[in-house]
């Protein structure tokens, strides 16, 4: 097996760019996402049991070995934080109408309402809402299809949501 070199101007520019891509990347202080670093070890989500939200919830935090997702409500005393699931609706919203009464467009909202506390009841996130929506176009001819491509808008919508809850969770420093 042989490994070829390029050399020559053109190998050299190519060089030179990498290397200058780089410097400016460092310079501009990028870096990719991370874990996010939580301020506390324990935590219990407090959400009815069939909330798929709730369980993307859970399942995002304890994929941080340092945090540990207390799932037993009778040990809600040993997390230091809970975070309340005040709220967690799907609507599917009407937005356009044919001449003969067919739907054409639909809107999908999915409303999250959260708040973070200490287990002695100290509030460290307020209630806080969360919105997410996808308009999609409808037909009748395609309704299986479009019955999993509003599976998929939700489960992305979901997937947000939950990423934008651990980011303000994340930004709690003290407890």
């Amino acid at each position: 097996m042989t490994s070829m070199i390029v050399t020559g101007p053109s190998g050299r520019r190519h060089l030179l760019l990498a290397v200058a891509t780089a410097a400016l990347l460092s310079g501009c202080g990028f870096k990719l996402r991370q874990a996010p670093d939580f301020a506390f070890s324990s935590i219990h989500v407090m959400a009815t049991g069939n909330s798929a939200f709730g369980t993307a919830l859970k399942r995002s935090i304890a994929s941080n070995d340092k945090v540990q997702v207390i799932t037993d409500p009778a040990k809600i005393a040993d997390a230091q934080v809970v975070v309340e699931m005040l709220a967690d609706q799907r609507e599917k919203v009407v937005l356009s109408m044919s001449p003969a009464g067919q739907v054409l467009e639909f809107q999908l909202r999915l409303r999250v309402k959260f708040r973070l506390r200490t287990a002695d009841g100290k509030e460290l996130v307020p209630a806080t809402e969360i919105m997410q929506q996808r308009d999609f176009s409808y037909a009748e001819s395609a309704a299986l299809g479009k019955e999993a491509e509003e599976g998929l808008l939700y489960r992305d919508m979901q997937s947000d949501v939950v990423q934008q809850v651990m980011r303000r969770l994340a930004a709690v420093r003290a407890l």
